[in-house]
């Protein structure tokens, strides 16, 4: 007679193929599907893959998990290395299956070390073992290594009552309760006997919970509302950087301009103007600038710009004002391979067969002031900077208004573009503050303080989108601490299990 499945899954191949499919299915949970139930449910098939794993096979399942996982939801660098940045398929291919075996280090360490160092309690592992070291290695891996905060359990819930912690503890926090959900579906499956006395009414206590924090309204208005327009100009990659094409790329702008007759702010993507700035045509700038001033608004563009500094040269990936002579911001968190080369010894072969213009760009200080627009102080991220709450937050509580730049054209028609304006969103709630992103191909969108998207615009079409924002004051918890506040939370539980499983394997 064959063993039961829960058996053969616990120390066959048949589970180690389960953990690869579980992690595979869980990005369907985040935008553009947004089918968020399956981020539970992938969590709840590896962690009770993990439970009756021995530390090696935990280990194995969580890489295969996390390979799995990280294949799917970033499938898109494959698009930028290859259909943009001319990189040979198979090199292509192999590059994108390197990073995605570096990612699903993180499942594969932590796997290892809930079986081997919490093997005496599996309740304890499940409940508060398995979903704080989850999150714990949701929060390292975005800054290990200059950071990558890709799928973050938390963005798939923002549209469940779980957002509702994001204003108190950010994504992690929401990853955290989301994880937890997980882990008592797990108990409650194991321990059918307490099943509804026990862990369904601590899960519906977690929902609850989740709506009762998001209503709380941390923030006021203040000031009078704002008419922005946010420019797409539907730039491709293979024209931006042609120099034949700088005039007319450049007029399409001025062009798609003129249609917000009445907005007092006009914010352009990343890197609109494709040269650097000091190579514009000063005409062309005195004719904006001219035309700022009789409508009474300001411009805000993304820019390269170029400083000498001693005997070399650095580039800076900035937004600036184009209507006045002062207010600039540079990015400060680069983007590695993209925007700067890692360990250049080890990675050349990286640079040299990746085709990207502007790759090699200096990082702006960590402290720099707040650009004002329409008299609001703002705070501004370039691109992917607004993937790191605790980056974007340092502006806060002083702005008022959150601005992000982007150049998306980078992911064609993939998951990336969507991924990154669900992020966008968890960053307006953490923030209390409404977001304004512009990106050259779109989705740009006005998203309101509660991360909600108010207005959007189509993907792959040259368009004006003009919107009406309400500036905000105030702090939300998660301003006012940051990570702190999640971390200690995480560390406390991993510590709580550790004593009790010491006092259980003592009184047993």
């Amino acid at each position: 007679m064959k063993p039961p499945l829960s058996e053969r899954l616990a120390r066959g191949a048949l589970g180690d193929a389960a953990a690869f499919a579980a992690g595979a299915i869980l990005p369907l949970g985040f935008a553009p599907l947004a089918w968020f139930p399956l981020t539970i449910l992938s969590l709840v098939a590896l962690f009770a893959l993990w439970l009756r794993a021995s530390p090696a096979r935990a280990a194995w399942r969580g890489f295969l998990f996390g390979f799995g996982m990280f294949a799917v939801g970033v499938s898109w660098v494959y698009v930028s290395l290859h259909n943009f940045g001319n990189m040979p398929m198979p090199l292509a291919t192999f590059t994108v299956v390197l990073f995605c075996a570096g990612l699903a280090l993180y499942p594969l360490l932590f796997g290892y070390l809930q079986a081997k160092l919490f093997s005496g309690s599996p309740r304890l592992r499940v409940l508060l073992v398995m979903p704080a070291l989850w999150v714990m290695a949701e929060w390292m891996r975005a800054w290990f290594l200059t950071g990558f905060p890709w799928l973050n359990l938390g963005y798939s819930h923002i549209d469940t009552p779980l957002a509702g912690f994001a204003p108190w503890l950010g994504v992690y926090g929401v990853s955290l309760v989301v994880a937890m959900s997980a882990g008592l579906i797990v108990a409650a499956w194991s321990d059918r006997a307490h099943a509804w006395t026990r862990y369904v009414p601590a899960l519906v206590v977690l929902w609850v919970g989740g709506w009762l924090a998001g209503q709380p309204s941390w923030v006021t208005p203040v000031d009078d509302t704002v008419r922005v327009a946010l420019v797409q100009g539907n730039i491709a990659l293979g024209r931006k950087w042609d120099p034949r094409e700088r005039a007319a790329i450049l007029e399409r702008y001025g062009d798609l301009s003129e249609r917000a007759a009445d907005a007092r702010v006009i914010i352009w993507p990343e890197a609109a103007i494709p040269t650097y700035l000091d190579r514009v045509d000063p005409e062309f700038l005195q004719r904006l600038r001219a035309r700022a001033r009789e409508r009474n608004s300001e411009i805000l563009a993304g820019v390269v710009e170029r400083e000498r500094a001693g005997n070399r040269t650095e580039v800076y990936n900035s937004v600036v004002r184009l209507d006045a002579e002062t207010g600039t911001y540079r990015k400060r968190h680069l983007v590695p391979f993209g925007e700067f080369l890692p360990l250049p010894f080890l990675f050349q072969w990286f640079i040299d067969n990746f085709q990207i213009p502007m790759a090699d760009f200096a990082s702006g200080p960590r402290a720099q002031p707040l650009l004002t627009v329409a008299g609001q102080p703002v705070g501004i991220s370039v691109c992917y900077e607004d993937a790191f709450g605790e980056e974007v937050i340092e502006s806060l509580p002083r702005a008022t208004l959150l601005i992000n730049v982007s150049e998306d054209a980078w992911f064609g028609d993939s998951f990336a573009p969507h991924q990154r304006l669900q992020m966008a969103r968890l960053r307006a709630l953490e923030a209390g503050r409404p977001m304004l992103r512009a990106a050259n191909t779109g989705p740009s969108a006005l998203i309101d303080h509660r991360g909600k998207v108010v207005a959007e615009s189509a993907q792959f079409r040259a368009e004006t989108l003009v919107v009406t924002v309400q500036p905000m004051q105030g702090a939300t918890p998660y301003v006012r601490v940051g990570n702190v506040a999640i971390v200690v939370l995480l560390v406390g539980m991993v510590a709580a299990a550790w004593m009790l499983g010491r006092r259980i394997k003592a009184a047993g």
